[in-house]
């Protein structure tokens, strides 16, 4: 049996760690931390590792009505 997953179907995840987050948008890491221990910001769980979902930032940010 082929347990070969082929990749190419799947959809790309933009990620990205704490610290380039942080550093992107101008904050502390630490403050990064504390947003995505609140459930602020969401992420992607690899492992031991957190990574800021990008696309999910962009989508919720998109649906935002900021004219009411």
């Amino acid at each position: 049996m082929d347990t070969q997953l082929d990749t190419s179907q799947l959809p790309p995840v933009p990620v990205m760690a704490r610290r380039k987050f942080a550093d992107l948008v101008g904050v502390t890491e630490d403050t990064v931390t504390g947003w995505i221990n609140k459930g602020y910001l969401p992420v992607v769980e690899i492992g031991k590792y957190r990574l800021v979902n990008l696309a999910l930032v962009t989508k919720n940010a998109l649906e935002q009505s900021f004219y009411e």
